[in-house]
């Protein structure tokens, strides 16, 4: 028999895994690699801090998640072998392997910038990225009478890049309900020269930042966090000083990544952009946030992801040539609060642009602008997650950006 292991059960690995489920031939079987239990959807927890308590529907057991004929190892990877082309487990099983999948993501690394972890993480300095650390950010918010509200993007890449924006939109809505809003400063530090990466997206999340009153600090490469005298540092010596941080703290790959050989120097694996084979070896192909490709570390972009390599597996199997068919397209929902949402739909070559989505020119939901329809979109994509990406279904979006022709980068 032949094998195909997948490392990690997450958004992009379990996608992977139920949709190869009928795309193999009898004498192949699927292994997936995760040590976790339960399957979090991580789109929930940016609404945790403000209020909402349905954790229970964000959690399923791993184990209904996956197909029936994937069998699943509940361990955790401490080695990849390319050469020998096996895969050392932390339980001591050595799985080997004749097409890998590294779908193993981007976690939060706290502990790499001095003062962020310490006796006031989870009291006056916060994070959302974790289930634990949302729940705690929503006591915090719930018990903050005013003052300064400082959100620090440290580093990036991080995973879905503009939830810091979101984050802030909700909390000026939640502030504003609470009758505080006048007590509250809301401030915005990035490493970025601008709110947002994109310049065309940049001038509408700018406008909005500024008219819901959030300052905005660009350029900011935080060095160090002074938790005692509540003082966010950069290494060229500026100071902000807050009354509550809301950290997203440097990403990374896993570390079995680097270990192995695989990966670069924040374990994110060097990707062919189009292909999704890793550039180290043609037996392992990159899925999702563990690529270290410029495309947005989102769910909507595994899942377009996931259409292109599930083609380009089979073709590696029957010794074909690659489909260069994946374009960096990614779309996004942005909260703005009050209930309105913006979307943007851009790929490596193209930027967020005007318009209707999915269908151009017909809709229903629009591009760079704010709606009550996107703001729906958004929260009807939880049931989509459950009953349709995660079981492998195919969605009606076109893998491709549809709104403009592109060329492929190399």
């Amino acid at each position: 028999m032949k094998q195909l292991v997948i490392l990690g059960a997450g958004t992009a690995g379990t996608m992977v895994a139920n949709r190869m489920r009928s795309r193999l031939a009898d004498d192949w079987t699927i292994a997936v690699v995760d040590p976790a239990e339960a399957h979090l959807y991580q789109p929930g927890l940016l609404f945790l801090p403000f209020g909402a308590h349905d954790e229970s529907r964000m959690i399923r057991p791993r184990a209904r998640t996956l197909d029936s004929s994937v069998r699943w190892y509940r361990a955790g990877v401490t080695a990849v072998d390319a050469q020998q082309r096996f895969v050392r487990l932390s339980d001591l099983t050595v799985l080997p392997y004749d097409l890998l999948v590294i779908a193993t993501g981007s976690h939060t690394k706290p502990g790499d910038t001095p003062g962020l972890l310490g006796k006031e993480w989870h009291r006056t300095i916060h994070d959302f990225y974790t289930l634990d650390g949302a729940q705690a950010l929503r006591d915090a918010l719930a018990a903050f009478q005013g003052g300064r509200l400082v959100l620090n993007v440290v580093e990036m890449p991080i995973k879905c890049p503009v939830a810091p924006m979101e984050f802030l939109f909700l909390a000026d809505e939640f502030f504003t309900r609470r009758g505080i809003r006048d007590k509250v400063e809301l401030v915005y530090v990035t490493p970025l020269d601008a709110a947002f990466t994109k310049p065309t997206c940049n001038k509408v999340l700018s406008y909005l930042l500024d008219r819901k009153g959030i300052r905005v600090e660009t350029e900011f490469n935080a060095s160090e966090v002074d938790a005692i005298g509540r003082t966010l540092r950069s290494f060229d010596d500026r100071d902000i000083p807050y009354d509550l941080l809301v950290s997203v703290p440097t990403h990374g790959g896993a570390s079995f990544v680097e270990a192995s050989g695989l990966g670069n120097e924040l374990g994110f694996v060097p990707t062919h952009p189009n292909s999704l084979r890793a550039k180290a070896d043609d037996h392992i192909f990159v899925l999702g946030d563990a690529t270290d490709l410029p495309s947005s570390k989102a769910g909507s972009v595994a899942h377009f992801q996931a259409e292109v390599l599930q083609n380009n597996l089979r073709r590696a199997i029957e010794g074909r040539s690659l489909d260069d068919g994946f374009d960096g397209h990614a779309n996004c929902f942005i909260e703005t609060g009050f209930g309105r949402a913006l979307l943007i739909d851009f790929n490596y070559d193209t930027e967020p642009l005007p318009g209707l989505f999915p269908i151009p020119g017909i809709g229903p939901m629009t591009l760079l602008k704010e709606s009550r329809i996107n703001h729906w979109g958004k929260l009807a994509f939880r049931w989509l997650y459950w009953n349709a990406l995660l079981p492998g279904r195919t969605l009606p979006v076109s893998t491709r950006m549809s709104m403009r022709g592109k060329v492929a980068i190399t």
